[in-house]
């Protein structure tokens, strides 16, 4: 396998990058290590093309395993995948960017990747690493004790600007964020000379991000939301149920043909111009996922679902696991 070539440098825009994406990719963040390379090639297998993964994730070499099981066997061709890794966060200096990406390629058996999102706007202290071992010996990457290890030192613009010297290299075909809020992507792209083709950041019925979205599709930048569904594994006991909202389910009852309050909160999203990064990891909720994409909802229906938002409900909050420093990223 060879690296793209530089000339992807030129075409890291939304139009081309809407081209390369399938609205429903598949999400590996909370599938165990063990599990994780069976769920990818099977994913493959049902016609998942976006496969979306990250280091703090801590499985990446596993799908890197379920990725040249698919590829060896011919079931699916590198240049059909659409991959996505991240970024984590004490590799933001520009000296330490490419040495992420050479250890997440090695992880996923890859010589490029498809997209590479910042995967949040705040740096951590250094972690050394060794990029030609696959894998991680523990969780120090992602270990940031309650804000203490956030590198205040780091601007945005030295990461992105290695982020870019990526896509010129031939590394990445596109280049992105996660997490951004408005004013951090406007700053970035105050001095971005390639513009960042997503910015992936929670997204479901309870959190519409409806200005974020605006803003971005103002900029040309897509919006990919992640925890579509409301992250039914991750969330606590005291939290929200996405999927068993009233409104959700008396949808999909309308619909018929066991269509789920799940299939219904996807459809949304793809209906108001995002894709989605949705996690599944049985063979039930890998297809279900991908039928989604045939529910058609009324601009009635999808009236409803937005007046969902209301409840502004956050799954992921920074401020739990940073401290006051939390507020770099949303206040």
């Amino acid at each position: 396998m060879a690296a793209v070539t530089t000339t992807m440098a030129t075409t890291n825009t939304c139009d081309a990058l809407i081209r390369d994406l399938h609205p429903i990719g598949l999400g590996t963040f909370g599938i165990s290590p063990a599990e994780t390379p069976k769920v990818v090639r099977t994913a493959i297998e049902l016609g998942y093309r976006r496969i979306d993964c990250a280091p703090v994730y801590f499985n990446e070499d596993a799908v890197g395993d379920g990725l040249k099981s698919a590829m060896d066997d011919k079931v699916v061709e590198r240049s059909d995948l659409f991959v996505v890794s991240k970024l984590a966060s004490p590799f933001h200096r520009k000296e330490h960017v490419k040495l992420a990406l050479q250890k997440t390629l090695h992880d996923l058996n890859l010589d490029y990747l498809d997209l590479y999102l910042i995967h949040w706007p705040v740096a951590f202290h250094f972690v050394d690493i060794d990029p030609t071992t696959r894998g991680y010996p523990n969780e120090e990457i992602d270990a940031s004790q309650d804000g203490k290890r956030i590198d205040t030192t780091v601007s945005i613009h030295e990461t992105w600007q290695a982020m870019e010297s990526l896509v010129e290299e031939g590394l990445v075909k596109y280049i992105g964020v996660s997490n951004f809020p408005v004013s951090l992507l406007h700053e970035l792209m105050t001095t971005s000379r390639i513009p960042p083709a997503v910015n992936q950041c929670e997204g479901h019925p309870y959190l519409p991000q409806t200005k974020l979205l605006k803003y971005c599709q103002a900029r040309g930048v897509h919006y990919q939301a992640y925890s579509p569904l409301g992250t039914p594994g991750y969330k606590e006991a005291q939290e929200p149920a996405l999927l068993e909202d009233p409104v959700l389910m008396e949808i999909a009852s309308k619909k018929g043909d066991n269509c789920t309050a799940a299939q219904i909160a996807l459809a949304w999203a793809v209906q108001r111009g995002t894709s989605v990064v949705a996690k599944a990891s049985s063979l039930s909720h890998l297809q279900a996922n991908l039928e989604s994409t045939h529910v058609l909802l009324t601009p009635q229906e999808m009236d409803q679902i937005a007046a969902l938002g209301a409840r502004n409900f956050r799954y992921f909050r920074p401020e739990d696991w940073w401290g006051e420093m939390a507020m770099a990223v949303f206040d």
